[in-house]
């Protein structure tokens, strides 16, 4: 009797029974995970196989017992019981055939990235402040929140610091032991589980973090504080130290009262508020900030000015010609600041109209000028500071009367310019060949202030009386004519001028 011929898939799975009866027992849960894709990829190999032998395909079984049940069920629907010792069936292999893609593609669900800048926001003997930044990464599943936890330095155990999550990126740790060295660390949640851990850089101690006072006073309030009465005060003024110290404002070493100036304290600043100044706030405020037997100490000067009084003791000291003197005493209120200067004023007891004769005057007495013949004066001054003029001016008691007197003209004398000048021949004699008979003239130049005397000679003889000669002098231009000369006439010439006992001689 023939055997009949079973299917492949049938005579295959002995050979797989057998091998996975030698796999461990460990390898179970692979293959009880792979389950899934078996099922699902195997149907489309086995319709292959029947299309390509032309035979229908017994059911495939995926694994282990579920194979040897579907050999028995093909063996007992053939009629034919499994047979052992009968050889095996040839394989032919077959191509597996690639599995087709999901329309729609799901995104794998992963934690998120840690948080980031973990840090310590304040401490104190029995509680902490912690804050953090969202993780860089979130992924695409929303974020559930944070979680929290702590462990004494040397342990491995983590306690949560709070039930369950928080969505805030900071938080408060309260009832802590003083003195414990703890380790931090924060973690992102989502649907996929916990992020990597956030932890500080080291083990923060639980204790107060003493900070000495200190007083942070504004540029402005270093010098003195100038205010004009009826203004409002609003000091700030910053501070630090903890825990939180205890703020004391006086003024002039006394203790500050509520209605004299409001003051308000906070953590860290101090607020000293005076809704209307007036001259008694003016003064020295001191502050101070003290925790136990640790202070610090500031102070700020306040002025607070107003207008000047008026001059005092303004008389009319010396009245000559068209001028009149004045003087006066500083006013005794200066308006709780320097006076800058006086202003001086004039009016015609007549019209009474004032005119300014100075303006931010700095001296106490003065010389006012310009004054009208006849007319007689009176006179008053204001003070000023820094906020303006004094209300009320001081006057004069009495007036300056500018008489009408006679006035007798002195002219000048100046001193005579001397303009003499010793004689001088610019141009003198020069020799000259003559015929005898012959008129001929001899001429030279001279100059001198005043103008000089001028005298001829011939031989050391004088000859201004002689019929024979002619002098002229015009311009300075000396000119002796000789009237028909003979040979007896030749000789040296000579002319001589004289000045003041000077004399100056030109020959030939």
């Amino acid at each position: 009797m023939a055997k009949p011929k079973l299917p492949k898939t049938a005579e295959k799975k002995p050979v797989k029974e057998l091998d996975e009866k030698e796999k461990p027992v460990e390898a179970s849960a692979e293959v009880e995970a792979s389950k899934p894709e078996t099922e699902t990829h195997a149907p489309p190999v086995v319709q292959q196989e029947e299309e390509a032998n032309g035979e229908p395909a017994a059911e495939a079984a995926p694994s282990g017992g579920q194979g040897a049940a579907a050999e028995e069920e093909t063996s007992s629907a053939e009629g034919v019981p499994p047979t052992e010792s009968a050889p095996p069936a040839e394989v032919t292999p077959v191509e597996p055939v690639p599995a087709a893609e999901p329309e729609i593609e799901l995104q794998p669900v992963a934690p998120t990235s840690e948080p980031i800048g973990l840090c310590v926001d304040d401490i104190s003997d029995t509680t902490i402040s912690l804050k953090w930044r969202p993780p860089e990464r979130i992924g695409s599943v929303e974020l559930e929140g944070y979680g929290v936890e702590y462990c004494k330095e040397g342990t491995d155990e983590w306690i949560p610091a709070i039930q369950g999550l928080t969505d805030r990126t900071s938080l408060m740790i309260r009832d802590l032991t003083t003195g414990d060295k703890l380790q931090f660390r924060v973690r992102a949640f989502n649907m996929a589980g916990p992020s990597a851990a956030s932890t500080l850089a080291q083990p923060v101690t639980i204790r107060e973090i003493m900070q000495r006072p200190r007083i942070m006073i504004p540029r402005n309030l270093r010098q003195t504080l100038v205010k004009t009465v009826g203004d409002t005060v609003n000091l700030l003024i910053k501070f630090q130290g903890k825990p939180r110290p205890k703020v004391i404002w006086s003024k002039d070493g006394e203790p500050l009262s509520p209605t004299f100036a409001s003051v308000r304290n906070s953590e860290v600043d101090t607020i000293l508020f005076i809704r209307k100044t007036e001259r008694a706030h003016s003064g020295k405020y001191d502050l101070q900030v003290q925790i136990e037997n640790v202070e610090d100490k500031a102070n700020i000067t306040l002025q607070v000015v107003d207008l000047p009084g008026a001059p005092e003791a303004l008389k009319i000291t010396d009245i000559w010609g068209f001028n009149v003197a004045l003087e006066w005493k500083p006013p005794k209120d200066n308006g709780n600041c320097e006076i800058t200067g006086y202003t001086i004023q004039k009016a015609d007891k007549k019209t009474m109209e004032w005119f300014t004769v100075y303006e931010q005057y700095r001296r106490t007495n003065c010389i006012a000028s310009d004054l009208i013949m006849g007319n007689e004066y009176v006179f008053r001054a204001f003070a000023i500071n820094q906020v303006g003029l004094s209300l009320e001016p001081c006057n004069t008691t009495d007036s300056a009367y500018i008489q009408k007197t006679a006035m007798e003209y002195k002219p000048p004398s100046y001193k005579d310019h001397d303009f003499s000048q010793a004689p001088k021949f610019t141009h003198p004699l020069v020799n000259r060949s003559i015929i005898a008979g012959y008129s001929t003239t001899l001429s030279c130049s001279v100059r001198g202030s005043p103008k000089p005397k001028v005298t001829w000679f011939k031989n050391k003889m004088d000859i201004s009386n002689e019929a024979k000669y002619r002098m002229l002098s015009k311009q300075g231009v000396l000119t002796l004519e000789i009237r028909k000369p003979c040979t007896f006439d030749g000789g040296g010439v000579y002319v001589q001028s004289n000045q003041r006992q000077r004399r100056r001689y030109s020959g030939v």
